[in-house]
């Protein structure tokens, strides 16, 4: 297995979003033992009889309960799927507290998610946007889909205020197959509002993945000294006190994400939290790691 995981500022020194996309992606697919087909969109093959030491959570226990004979599935991926990635280029993704702000680390995953669509043959979307519709790279696997995508997400920058019903309304336009949908965003939203917003995409039928990337500092903050602290959105400002962000903001920030998560897998949907002090190669390895599980 590799062991090795790349730490985000390593990623920073790599020239160019199709290396970075390629060093994360070739590192945990080598470290899942998987293919280059192991990715987002999977559909199924064949079955085959359970022999000792297959991992159980693959057994088809519908079979079994039939049959009383154990069965994996086994699954292929998919060559006609669409893949778009939402990528939430606010104001409040240019935060940081190391170095790295959100947007970079966001445009790291964005470029390995598509990366992986790319090399499992997808048809792969790109939409940018905060309050609006910044850019949109349409679904395809003609030649060159890859650069415009990668390009796509290079020439991003932070814009203003998020507002989640203008890129989702987009893809509820053009949107003609079933597909994934993977939103990037740190969500500073009401959970049931980005919910009831991105709900009508898997009433469709569609796969819809949130990746909820944070600073680290911003789900446990340290403070030594009172600051103010500013909303990079609103501009509204907010003294804020050690004790306040040791005990009473973290009590808040521990339920909002308990609530996000609860609802958005209610909804049936993905949800994982990633903190931007994390190595990305092994977050998703973590992420798909769980998505095979599940299947």
């Amino acid at each position: 297995m590799l062991q090795r995981f790349l730490d985000p500022g390593v990623l920073r020194n790599l020239a160019g979003l199709d290396l970075i996309a390629k060093t994360v992606v070739d590192g945990f697919i080598a470290g899942l033992h998987r293919s280059p087909d192991f990715g987002f969109s999977q559909e199924f093959a064949e079955y085959r009889a359970y022999t000792p030491g297959d991992d159980l959570r693959h057994v088809d226990w519908n079979v079994f309960a039939r049959t009383e004979r154990a069965y994996l599935k086994r699954y292929r991926g998919e060559t006609n799927c669409q893949v778009n990635v939402l990528l939430d280029v606010s104001r409040s993704m240019s935060y940081k507290s190391d170095g790295r702000d959100k947007l970079e680390y966001a445009k790291f995953l964005a470029a390995s998610v598509l990366y992986l669509a790319h090399l499992q043959r997808d048809a792969a979307g790109l939409i940018v946007f905060d309050e609006e519709v910044r850019n949109f790279v349409p679904p395809s696997t003609r030649q060159g889909q890859l650069h415009r995508l990668l390009h796509g997400i290079e020439k991003a920058e932070p814009g203003q205020r998020t507002r989640f019903e203008a890129p989702f309304a987009h893809l509820m336009d053009f949107l003609r197959r079933r597909g994934v949908v993977v939103a990037i965003s740190d969500l500073w939203e009401n959970p049931q509002k980005i919910v009831d917003t991105v709900a009508p995409l898997r009433f469709r039928g569609n796969e819809l993945v949130l990746f909820h990337v944070l600073d680290p500092d911003e789900i446990r903050p340290k403070l030594k000294h009172p600051v103010m602290l500013e909303d990079l959105e609103s501009g509204e400002m907010m003294e804020v006190t050690p004790d306040y962000a040791a005990h009473e903001y973290r009590d808040k920030m521990k339920a909002h994400l308990e609530d996000i998560e609860k609802k958005a897998k209610g909804a049936g949907m993905d949800y994982f939290l990633v903190d931007t002090s994390r190595p990305l190669d092994a977050a998703l390895r973590e992420y798909l790691a769980i998505r095979t599980g599940r299947l």
